[in-house]
């Protein structure tokens, strides 16, 4: 499978070419994150069945070390963290094998940090990029997510500008969870781990977890 197939499925065939690599020029964003949010954030068992029919088996070679040429570009390395970071969630929901590519997805993205290739692209894409470190149990992590994210709000274009600054509302979220227990709790049950009394009572609260 080619690379860019992943990225035309999550992102709707955007013409990110056209559109160039200047952070400062990406007018459909919001656009394109109104299309696209029903596939990103809705637990639709349909659109589970069909991201795992059409993608586990590239989530399987890529976790046995194929498509090693998706890593040299930055777009290549994005889909190959959305496969594991996001697909992965879909493909194995309600399961603790949905977090279990977690740690490799984050070794991906903070490989392509350090390599400057998250500068490279879209601010939409870049979320996406940035998404292993706000998953990570890991203060530190969490802390690097709010930096990222807010990089990418004062890089964002007028028109991706609220959006932006809601990813970087969501990252204060889920590193206040992860200052308090350490760990998520919302993931508890599914990893076989023992709540302790306030996280029962963070649990029962409306909105709790993500």
């Amino acid at each position: 499978m080619e690379s860019q197939t992943v990225l035309d499925y999550w992102f709707g065939k955007a013409d990110f070419k056209e559109e160039g690599l200047d952070t400062k020029r990406h007018p459909s964003a919001a656009e394109i994150a109104q299309q696209q949010s029903k596939l990103w954030w809705s637990k639709n068992k349909s659109i589970d069945l069909d991201i795992r029919q059409s993608f586990e088996p590239t989530l399987k070679a890529l976790l046995t070390g194929q498509y090693s040429s998706w890593f040299e570009t930055p777009q290549g390395r994005l889909a190959a963290i959305i496969v594991l970071d996001q697909f992965s969630r879909n493909m194995y929901r309600d399961s603790a094998h949905a977090f279990s590519q977690d740690s490799l997805a984050l070794y991906w993205a903070l490989q392509g940090i350090r390599q400057g290739d998250d500068k490279k692209l879209t601010p939409l894409q870049r979320v996406f990029f940035y998404l292993p470190l706000e998953h990570c149990e890991q203060l530190s992590m969490q802390d690097l997510a709010i930096e990222k994210f807010s990089q990418l709000a004062d890089d964002a274009p007028a028109s991706f500008s609220d959006l932006a600054k809601g990813f970087v509302d969501y990252a204060h979220q889920h590193q206040e969870v992860i200052a308090r227990f350490g760990r998520f709790p919302h993931r508890n049950h599914l990893l076989g781990r023992l709540s302790t009394k306030e996280e029962k009572e963070y649990l029962a609260k409306p909105g709790a977890g993500f």
